[in-house]
């Protein structure tokens, strides 16, 4: 999958969480995935325990992370709105 299709799977609604980034509109938040990996969850934990999550979410978390340390164009890390 692309960078641009992961970055896809990434939304923020300002209905949900003050608008910040989350999955698939899912009420999942970009912040606690990354959290959870950087406190040593496992993808196969954090699909068990969220089963709506796919793989390519974890992974849109991790690039929409990657976009915005590296600096990467405004419409590169923009997300759609839900």
């Amino acid at each position: 999958m692309t960078h641009a299709k992961l970055l896809s799977r990434i939304t923020a609604r300002p209905d949900v969480f003050g608008g910040k980034p989350i999955v698939r509109d899912m009420r999942i938040s970009v912040e606690l995935i990354l959290s959870l990996l950087a406190q040593g969850v496992t993808q196969e934990e954090l699909l068990e325990d969220y089963p709506r999550l796919e793989p390519d979410d974890i992974r849109a978390c991790v690039a929409y992370a990657h976009a915005v340390v590296a600096g990467d164009s405004l419409a590169a890390v923009s997300v759609a709105g839900g």
